[in-house]
């Protein structure tokens, strides 16, 4: 009897570690060095990470391409996926990605590092550093200069994960989410000076089912800006600053647009910030909309315009359309917002004269200025307000 059951046990333990290590042998792994990579920061790699990329595509199994601890100099790259027969693609990144130093090389090119058409692609851990501070600069001296690439990008793409990615001075904006669906964002981080233009955080437009938590953002423009077409949006645990907040928007600039509902803004902090909760809309005709909005568990160090919705957004005053927007807004609620404003308004709501705005809801607000109570306006805005809501409430029931 023991021995019949030493048998089976032995048995048992062949058959795991055979499947184990079959498992192992079917999973295509690509490590760039092997394919002829340099980690000197100074050799372009992109010839082998396609390589990698086109091998991982013509899998049937579970592939990785693997970036080893190094610096890696990777231009313009685009990662198609219509041909792909592999939904299960995982690019590790132990190293660094760098854009080249001279942006004029991929300053006019849209995208830095672009994925296409790809499903169950996900990029894990690494540093991407886009070497935007010499555009920033042309930029900010009036010079004509290219208008930057975004570091990384997805479009039309379907079951993505980034996690524990870092995006360091982007030229542009550091992670666009476009026409995607199913898309997971966890553990990243982005660090640009305040005064470096354009260089939102993470921007999604198009896109459903999108998830971002646990992240540190902190830019020259908007952390997470919200652009047309975006539904089931969730973004939970963020520190944001310095930056724009987190904001959608801006909406309403073509009269066709696909609006933007069901998104959920919690537990987040802002720092410093030039605003925090931000709805922004152009004042000119749209077919647009927003709507069931939840803004909760939001906690604010010195922000400008904590909690502000503009249908008269115009930045820097410069070529305003100066109509009314048709952007509609409704169902939009405030809940468990505290900390202290830099301006002496920390809240505002500049609705449409035409599409005022509709079930706007303040509960449990306290907001202060200068350890004062701070003031709140609103122009076309429709609500209600309960709990303690402070400064006190001017919304029309």
């Amino acid at each position: 009897m023991a021995g019949a059951l030493s048998f089976i046990l032995a048995f048992q333990y062949f058959l795991l570690t055979f499947f184990h290590y079959s498992s192992i042998a079917a999973n295509a792994n690509y490590n760039l060095q092997s394919l002829g990579a340099k980690s000197d920061g100074k050799t372009d790699c992109s010839k082998a990470f396609l390589s990698a990329w086109t091998s991982a595509c013509a899998s049937t199994q579970p592939a990785t391409i693997y970036v080893p601890p190094g610096r890696y100099l990777l231009g313009a790259a685009t990662f198609a996926g219509k041909s792909c027969k592999n939904t299960a693609i995982t690019i590790q990144i132990d190293g660094t990605l760098v854009a080249p130093s001279d942006f004029n090389v991929i300053g006019n090119s849209g995208n830095w590092i672009k994925f296409e058409s790809v499903t169950g692609v996900s990029v894990i851990g690494g540093t991407l550093n886009g070497q935007g501070a010499n555009l920033w600069a042309c930029k900010n001296s009036g010079k004509s200069c290219p208008t930057g690439a975004t570091t990384l990008a997805f479009y039309n793409s379907n079951n993505i994960i980034m996690n524990g990615l870092f995006s360091i001075n982007s030229q542009k904006f550091n992670i666009l989410v476009d026409g995607c669906h199913n898309a997971k964002l966890v553990g990243i981080k982005v660090s640009a000076p305040g005064n470096s233009p354009n260089t939102d955080g993470i921007h999604v437009e198009k896109s459903t089912g999108v998830t971002i938590m646990n992240s540190q953002i902190g830019t020259g423009d908007d952390c997470v800006s919200i652009g047309p077409g975006t539904s089931n949006l969730w973004i939970e645990t963020i520190a944001c600053g310095p930056g724009h907040g987190i904001s959608i928007g801006s909406l309403g600039w073509d009269l066709q647009e696909p609006g933007v509902q069901n998104v959920t803004v919690k537990s987040a902090t802002f720092t410093g910030t030039q605003n925090r909760a931000r709805v922004k809309t152009w004042a000119r005709p749209s077919n647009g909309f927003v709507k069931n909005i939840l803004f909760q568990h939001l906690v604010m160090v010195n922000v400008q315009n904590p909690i502000i919705i503009d249908q008269n957004y115009c930045p820097d005053d410069h070529n305003c359309p100066n109509q009314v927007s048709g952007v509609k807004i409704s169902d939009v609620t405030y809940l468990d917002i505290h900390g202290s404003s830099a301006s002496e308004t920390a809240v505002k709501f500049d609705c449409s004269k035409g599409n005022p705005c509709s079930d706007i809801t303040l509960e449990d607000v306290k907001l202060t200025y200068k350890n004062e109570p701070a003031h709140s306006s609103c122009i076309n805005a429709i609500g209600k307000s309960s709990g303690s809501v402070e400064p006190n409430s001017c919304l029309s029931l």
